[in-house]
């Protein structure tokens, strides 16, 4: 009987916050993040409302303050740089940065910001759930999710400034 109350304020909270619609229905894909030493950095999943596809991750492990978050072109994380990662990814050819009058291109994210636990969870709209914008993640030669060691300034060119890479992960589809 204990279990049943915080089970029903917790279905409550997440009834009120959110409509049907927006209540993922598919798991798209799935990513595991590590550093440059191999230990685990975090965890996301890809999903699907129907409409719009959702990126939810949750990261540890990282310095207090804000990390550049980018989906980039290639599917690999070869440490300890993660430069295997290839740029951002941009199939539009767009600039970098939502400041950016240009900007911005599918592989900018906002910054992780991350607290005194060192550690976050978030969600990111990745946009419309279309066959074209699945198709750009899984292409045959993958994306990866890299962290970076500072924040985008969200409107320079190419990367946004963000510093090394720190983590790192190839999204994967889920079967």
């Amino acid at each position: 009987m204990r279990i049943a109350i915080p089970i029903t304020f917790a279905a409550l909270g997440l009834t009120g916050c959110s409509t049907l619609d927006s209540i993922p229905t598919e798991r798209v894909g799935e990513i595991r993040l590590s550093f440059a030493n191999g230990l685990p950095a975090g965890t996301g999943q890809l999903v699907s409302n129907g409409q719009a596809l959702t990126l939810a991750v949750a990261v540890t492990g990282l310095e207090p303050g804000e990390h550049g978050f980018h989906l980039h072109t290639t599917g690999q994380c070869t440490a300890p740089d993660f430069k295997s990662a290839g740029g951002h990814l941009n199939p539009a050819g767009r600039e970098h940065g939502a400041l950016n009058p240009q900007g911005k291109h599918l592989g900018d994210l906002p910054n992780l910001v991350i607290g005194a636990s060192r550690s976050t969870s978030t969600e990111i709209d990745l946009g419309a759930d279309t066959r074209e914008l699945r198709e750009t993640l899984f292409d045959a030669d993958g994306t990866a999710v890299v962290v970076h060691a500072e924040a985008d300034d969200y409107r320079s060119d190419p990367a946004g400034d963000a510093g090394s890479r720190v983590a790192c992960g190839v999204l994967r589809q889920s079967s």
